[in-house]
């Protein structure tokens, strides 16, 4: 199996998928401690089925990069959640799971009405699933998904203390000094960004817990926000990586497995975390 291994990654896929893989769940383990502290977690599955939407319209206009619309529209979308979720204008998540439903039917009513390609079914699959379009990256699709998950990474390094305050206490925060409005709407954006380059890794269905499982993994064993980071940060590239190689080996589709993976390491340091207690 260690040679079959070594002869896949000779292919430029494979290391291809490796490393978007492990840079976006990075991003997505960082970014979900905060999410889930904050009680925002639901806004990334909300967020996965408005990107869907938008990637549909983007495949539509047969766009090189979809990215370019995508990103955006959801950004937008992402700063409106966040907005309202800290005015409390929206009770319950009746709003957000409006914008879901009517996203991801519009997407695929757009792209079974005017899509271009013949593949209609395989072109949901992927978008929905992240069945291929982890292994079928470009050169230009790597490149871009360095960039964005490095620029988001640097952020989270250079404003962590900021983060940290406003994540745990947005009133104090206020209190001091600290522009949470501002921190705010920075979480909005990189959450956006983090959205839509994940969706080519588990795809729009399964986004969301490329963001929640790392973090709740992390926090079953540890409570301080440090260490949380930490370990949800090695968890999301342990799991990446690990569900990318199985499915590559055993011919399984990526997204799936890669949650399936995560969903695993939870259960085993919940159950770790139990024997430590006793």
């Amino acid at each position: 199996m260690f040679e079959l291994l070594k002869y896949y990654l000779s292919f430029s896929f494979v290391q291809y998928a490796l490393i978007v893989g492990v840079l976006v769940s990075l991003c997505s383990g960082l970014l979900g401690v905060i999410l889930v502290l904050k009680r925002f977690a639901y806004i990334g599955d909300g967020l996965s089925h408005v990107a869907f939407g938008v990637m549909s319209v983007a495949m539509c206009l047969n766009m090189v990069d979809n990215m370019l619309l995508t990103i955006p529209v959801t950004i937008i979308v992402a700063i409106l959640l966040i907005k309202d979720g800290s005015n409390r204008k929206l009770t319950g998540d009746t709003a957000l799971a409006m914008l879901s439903v009517g996203s991801m039917a519009f997407g695929y009513l757009i792209i079974n009405v005017f899509a271009t390609s013949s593949n209609i079914a395989g072109d949901v699959c992927s978008a929905l699933f992240g069945a291929t379009s982890i292994l079928t990256l470009s050169s230009q699709d790597v490149k871009i998904s360095v960039a964005m998950s490095l620029i988001v990474i640097c952020i989270f390094i250079i404003y962590y203390n900021k983060i940290f305050t406003v994540t745990f206490d947005e009133t104090f925060a206020k209190a001091t000094g600290i522009k949470t409005d501002k921190y705010n709407l920075l979480i909005a954006v990189i959450t956006a960004i983090v959205i839509v380059i994940a969706m080519n890794l588990v795809g729009a269905l399964l986004v969301s817990a490329l963001i929640i499982f790392p973090a709740v993994s992390a926090m079953t064993l540890f409570h301080q926000f440090n260490y949380v980071v930490i370990l949800s940060g090695c968890l999301s590239i342990f799991n990446s990586a690990a569900g990318i190689i199985i499915s590559i080996l055993f011919s399984t589709p990526v997204g799936a497995t890669i949650v399936m993976t995560s969903v695993a390491t939870f259960f085993i340091l919940k159950i770790l975390s139990l024997l430590i207690k006793r």
